[in-house]
């Protein structure tokens, strides 16, 4: 069954995201619905990216940004975190939220008094999970909202990281922040 927060953050992304675009820029290249040529091809899409049906870009959001990340079972834990998670996954590739979590998870446990560390590998699998619960058990819904909030702090600093490194990316650096800023206030 989907989760009633899965379909409105994919909703919400594909709405944000607009038609295609095909800015010279942009490392992506051409882009419907903030799906990348690259992972259209991934899926079997071999048209014209100006065609790209939405529902393949629904079922590429869900399968690609939502299950990798397993935010099927964060969302019972922290439905911000999922969707800090879910956002930064479909901007950034799943590998790099789900790093970012484990790297946060094992410096927040305390020096394993906790939980144990895990891998630092970006796959969010039972022992990524476990660590979450270990986590939320000892630090409760105020330690949750840290997390997410030092989530997006690691996502702010990549995105300014990304920029110094590459100079043409400074033609999307505010839009990326303002992004992140306006994901929890409903685009204040």
């Amino acid at each position: 069954m989907t989760h009633p927060l899965q379909r409105r953050l994919i909703d919400e992304l594909i709405d944000r995201e607009g038609g295609y675009v095909d800015h010279p820029a942009d490392r992506g290249g051409p882009t419907r619905y903030g799906v990348t040529e690259a992972v259209a091809r991934e899926y079997g899409y071999r048209g014209d990216m100006r065609e790209l049906p939405i529902e393949l870009a629904r079922e590429i959001s869900a399968d690609r940004y939502w299950h990798s990340l397993r935010l099927d079972d964060i969302v019972p834990l922290h439905e911000p975190l999922a969707e800090y998670l879910f956002d930064y996954g479909y901007h950034s590739g799943p590998g790099r939220p789900g790093r970012d979590l484990q790297r946060l998870l094992n410096v927040l446990n305390r020096q394993e008094r906790d939980y144990p560390d895990v891998v630092v590998d970006g796959a969010v699998g039972p022992k990524t999970l476990a660590a979450l619960g270990g986590y939320r058990d000892t630090r409760r819904a105020p330690g949750l909202v840290v997390l997410a909030e030092s989530l997006n702090g690691l996502r702010k600093a990549f995105l300014v990281e990304l920029a110094e490194k590459r100079e043409s990316q400074e033609a999307f650096t505010y839009g990326w922040l303002r992004r992140v800023l306006e994901l929890r206030d409903g685009g204040a």
